[in-house]
């Protein structure tokens, strides 16, 4: 299992895939690279495709020390410097949406594109979601909770046609001091002032009817962005790269061929 080396020491478990321009696929908050499992082979036949174990998670180091999304981007910056590639496409959903923000903000000249999906810029200028939709993660029914966050990430038709397992309800085998590590560096996260400086070509994707996070961050984060275009897709919750892929994957793909790569 090849690993890269961040700034401080920790040891990141990465994945390579495909043939093709770079292409660096961000997950969401307490999840390993295998929350892409399900969508990964839409983008191998076109990109050469990496991933990476976030600290905390699948075969990276697992420190109990504070973690941050801006840290995340640095801790990707290691990956792509390990695998000696300059410029890559990024395309982050929901916490992984939020690293691709620091990444394209505080290193331009990394980023060819960026794809931000499902997710928010955090602080004061994000829409938090709903007390009830906090109760209903927070009962104490453990099997009651897990099927609320089921919901929030999938519809019920698709959830009764498809038993499962799921990829996209985090890492089974993370330790609970990383947990609460990711959900602090997700929860801590504000990247309003930084999202001016992004040059790269974006492109914003939610589904209309996520209220885990809630659809309306996604104006917000076109809005913000220099030229960035929306896409909303009809009907689709949180994991809407899963359930609508026949929709949400060609979009992307679509977005991403538009691009003329920069030089220098």
């Amino acid at each position: 299992m090849p690993y890269a080396t961040a700034p401080d020491g920790v040891k990141l478990s990465y994945q390579v895939r495909g043939s093709g321009p770079p292409l660096l696929l961000l997950p969401g908050q307490a999840n390993s690279h295998h929350w892409w499992d399900p969508v990964r082979a839409d983008f191998d036949g076109t990109f050469q495709t990496i991933t990476f174990d976030y600290r905390g998670t699948g075969g990276s180091d697992k420190p109990d020390e504070p973690y941050t999304t801006r840290g995340f981007a640095a801790d990707a910056l290691a990956v792509l410097d390990e695998l000696g590639i300059g410029r890559a496409y990024v395309y982050g959903t929901s916490m992984g949406g939020r690293v691709a923000q620091w990444l394209a903000a505080d290193r331009p000249e990394r980023v060819e594109a960026l794809v931000l999906g499902c997710t928010s810029p955090g602080g004061a200028h994000g829409i938090e979601r709903s007390n009830d939709v906090r109760r209903s993660l927070a009962q104490p029914d453990r099997q009651a909770a897990e099927r609320a966050l089921l919901e929030l990430m999938y519809t019920p038709g698709w959830l009764a046609a498809h038993p499962g397992p799921y990829h996209t309800v985090g890492d089974p085998d993370m330790p609970a001091h990383a947990r609460r590590r990711h959900l602090a560096a997700s929860a801590g996260h504000d990247s309003w002032d930084a999202l001016p400086a992004i040059t790269a070509p974006t492109l914003v994707v939610h589904g209309t009817d996520d209220v885990f996070n809630p659809a309306a961050n996604a104006p917000v984060l076109a809005e913000r962005i220099p030229g960035a275009e929306l896409r909303l897709i009809e009907g689709a919750r949180h994991a809407y790269f899963e359930e609508f892929r026949e929709v949400a994957s060609p979009l992307v793909l679509d977005f991403l061929a538009g691009i003329t790569p920069r030089h220098g």
